[in-house]
């Protein structure tokens, strides 16, 4: 059995993605990966180079700026796309991976024996994985259910699959929803775990590629000294994380350099989601959107 892991990446030193803990995490795994390196503002590409000569293969890539594009995400897409379409037909597998998403090695075991187990069934076109949303620091997870709990990560390599919308999942052919089985594995999703200034300054740019109205006022930016930070307290319902974190993630987290606590006591949820909570807990129908087939 082959895996290929493969993700792309531009501006992660700028905007302080732990893409180096996001490959590493998974390099394990993998006999090969492919990174599809954007054109950059940053150091990016020295930073990937110095990960794993051996197992990674770079390809640089221009990324298209235009309104078209950066409408809805859709150039993340197309990206992820670059750098699967180049993983080598004697692959069986490809494991996918985003720049602030890491994978605890504790699952590593479970991944690769279900990767053995799915293989020659041609009715599974991939793997699906639960998700940890961590928010403001490494001691919180949103539990709301805003944040998606489950995603694709592995899939076949099978070139009619396709990255959707803005690169959260997969679809194949003409919009068909992958047929998945779950993994006994955590996704650790580090997106919202930055110091302020810097969350505040990733924001502002992944929204360039949503164009969300008021986007400001929603995260409710703050001038300290005259820059904008990013105000963590706008947050509906977060739990304590009590585990360990992958051990790659070790050195950030002691680096980390701000404050941030919750009161959990202090939670609520919208009137939209608690009957969201509701409906699927009482009544078992589930209202919440899934891009997948799970057999």
């Amino acid at each position: 059995m082959k895996v290929s892991g493969f993700t792309f990446i531009r501006n992660a030193i700028k905007f302080d993605y732990p893409v180096v803990e996001a490959i590493k995490s998974i390099l394990p795994v993998c006999d090969d990966f492919v990174v599809a390196v954007g054109n950059s503002d940053d150091s990016t590409l020295d930073l990937i180079q110095g990960i794993d000569k051996q197992k990674i293969r770079i390809i640089e890539t221009v990324w298209d700026d235009s309104k078209t594009m950066k409408k809805g995400g859709k150039v993340f897409a197309l990206e992820t796309d670059k750098a699967f379409k180049e993983i080598g037909m004697d692959s069986d597998w490809a494991f996918y991976i985003q720049g602030d998403e890491v994978i605890h090695e504790k699952y590593l075991g479970n991944i690769y024996s279900s990767m053995k187990n799915w293989k020659d069934d041609k009715m599974i076109d991939g793997l699906l994985f639960n998700y940890l949303h961590f928010y403001g620091s490494y001691n919180y997870i949103g539990v709301s259910p805003k944040w998606y709990g489950h995603e694709i990560r592995i899939i076949k390599n099978n070139k009619t699959i396709y990255s959707f919308r803005d690169a959260q999942g997969f679809r194949k052919c003409e919009n068909e929803k992958l047929k998945v089985k779950p993994v006994d594995a955590y996704v650790y999703h580090y997106g919202w775990v930055k110091e302020p200034g810097t969350m505040m300054k990733k924001a502002i740019n992944a929204n360039s590629f949503y164009q969300e109205k008021n986007f400001l006022k929603r995260v409710k930016s703050k001038d300290t000294n005259g820059n904008k930070e990013f105000d963590y307290s706008s947050i509906d319902s977060l739990s304590l994380f009590t585990e360990t974190h992958p051990k790659v993630m070790e050195e950030r987290i002691r680096r980390k350099n701000w404050n941030f606590e919750h009161d959990i006591s202090f939670n609520r949820l919208s009137l939209r989601y608690r009957g969201k909570i509701f409906i699927k807990k009482y009544l078992g129908i589930n209202t919440y959107y899934e891009n997948y087939r799970l057999i």
